[in-house]
């Protein structure tokens, strides 16, 4: 059993998936990025951050239960393009994703004791050219409100996808390949 540091429900259904017993726990951290931060450096360090914080909450005997954090960003022309704060911000996200490649960075971060070790999955992701109509129905459903870079790969935004290169996991918020990398390096069994 370990601890996820996320209310994501995609994540949860993905540590599900490969037969992971967890526990959610939520992490409360600023996530404002720092002066001159990288997009690749931000993702770990607030993956990290969350692993922290969750494992400061845990009482004497939880420490010993791993605690699993992940975080997933979109760069875009070296900026990071987070979640929508409201359907015109997602449409302005919409359009300068359309017709381009943008990169998915998710990181995963497992703190097991003292140790806390974490790794950093690249995704490149090319969108179709989007009309005003596609973009304008999408931004009006609640799907992309809460997603980096304005959009779920899992749900309706797929038809706007013309090519990933990279984890389809990772798109959608947790990379598998390096979460069991890292639980089975931790002694944690997968499925």
């Amino acid at each position: 059993m370990i601890y996820l540091a996320s209310q994501s429900p995609r994540r949860a259904e993905l540590l599900s998936q490969i037969g992971v017993e967890y526990e959610v726990k939520v992490a409360d951290i600023d996530e404002s990025m720092l002066p001159g931060e990288s997009a690749q450096d931000y993702v770990c360090r607030i993956a990290c951050s969350k692993a922290r914080e969750v494992a400061a909450q845990l009482d004497r005997t939880q420490k010993s239960v791993p605690v699993l954090a992940a975080d997933t960003t979109i760069e875009l022309d070296g900026d990071i393009i987070g979640k929508p704060q409201d359907s015109e911000h997602c449409q302005c996200i919409l359009r300068q994703l359309s017709g381009r490649d943008h990169q998915v960075l998710s990181a995963v971060a497992l703190l097991h004791g003292e140790r806390l070790d974490y790794r950093l999955s690249r995704n490149r992701v090319r969108f179709k050219s989007l009309s005003k109509a596609e973009i304008d129905a999408y931004c009006a459903s609640p799907e992309p409100m809460d997603k980096a870079g304005a959009y779920a790969i899992q749900g309706r935004a797929a038809v706007f996808v013309e090519h990933l290169q990279g984890s389809y996991s990772a798109v959608m918020g947790l990379p598998l390949f390096e979460t069991a990398t890292l639980l089975r390096d931790a002694g944690i069994e997968i499925f």
